[in-house]
């Protein structure tokens, strides 16, 4: 048994319909980590959440982001390093940059022009990728610490802390502008970070809001804004585009607009 093959049985073990591709993301993690590419990025996002933490949905896309604004440094730098990775897991990979121009409204929604977007993928019996992402002009203010992975091997992956993590979530679930659609996982989110009493780092909220969007806000100017996204969403919208994410979808029954208004109230301010 390869050793891809080794983890994806290790992913299957609870009928893990996205075994593969979060086999892929490990790799991924493993080759720009002997790489060295966390001295100078840090990891982020849901899929963060969800290989570090355990969220219990699946997440698609792996986001990093520079710990310090520096333009000579490059997600596609480091690729040698990931593609070697996959060779000795027995998988050759192509690495492709995505051309932004033919993004659609929905995939370019709150991307940065500066964001560097790649596909990592192979052909098997369906082509299987995945896409990372690289903030090389990122808003700061944020804090982060060492993960660690025990497969294929023990390494450590630098990532946000989740407070920032929390941060980063709420700003995209606020101000995330897709016109015809919610993204529901933004959602379930949300729910998980009240649920597990993280506090939200205000300060690194405030950090991103000024980036992004121009505007200064204070924590009662915030939460009026996320009262009202929370509160005028079409609910089954959202239920809709996370259910096809998420291991346990009963865990969205208890969901509708007063549910998330009153999760509003639970948030823990850091």
């Amino acid at each position: 048994m390869t050793i891809y093959e080794e983890m994806i049985a290790n992913h299957s073990v609870n009928q893990n319909p996205n075994a593969e591709q979060e086999t892929m993301q490990i790799i991924a993690l493993v080759g720009l980590h002997r790489g060295g590419f966390f001295q100078h990025a840090a990891f982020y996002g849901g899929t963060c959440l969800r290989i570090f933490h355990g969220l219990g949905r699946f997440s698609e896309d792996m986001d990093f982001s520079l710990t310090t604004k520096n333009s000579g440094i490059h997600i596609e730098n480091f690729f040698d390093s990931v593609k070697e990775e996959f060779r000795l897991a027995s998988k050759d990979v192509e690495i492709v940059k995505k051309d932004k121009k033919t993004f659609g409204r929905v995939e370019s929604a709150f991307l940065k022009e500066n964001t560097e977007v790649y596909d990592i993928k192979f052909q098997t019996k369906k082509s299987i990728k995945i896409k990372i992402e690289l903030d090389t002009d990122p808003p700061l203010d944020f804090d982060t610490e060492e993960q660690l992975l025990l497969r294929p091997y023990s390494f450590m992956v630098r990532c946000f802390t989740l407070p920032c993590l929390y941060a980063g979530k709420m700003h995209a679930l606020v101000f995330r502008n897709w016109k015809r659609r919610v993204k529901g996982r933004d959602w379930y989110d949300f729910e998980w970070y009240v649920r597990h009493n993280i506090p939200l780092d205000f300060r690194h909220l405030q950090a991103r809001i000024r980036e992004f969007d121009g505007k200064n806000m204070d924590k009662n100017d915030f939460l009026k804004l996320l009262k009202e996204k929370l509160s005028t969403t079409d609910i089954n919208s959202v239920k809709q585009d996370v259910a096809a994410f998420v291991f346990n979808p009963a865990e969205l029954d208890i969901w509708s607009n007063d549910y998330f208004v009153k999760l509003a109230e639970k948030i823990v301010w850091g």
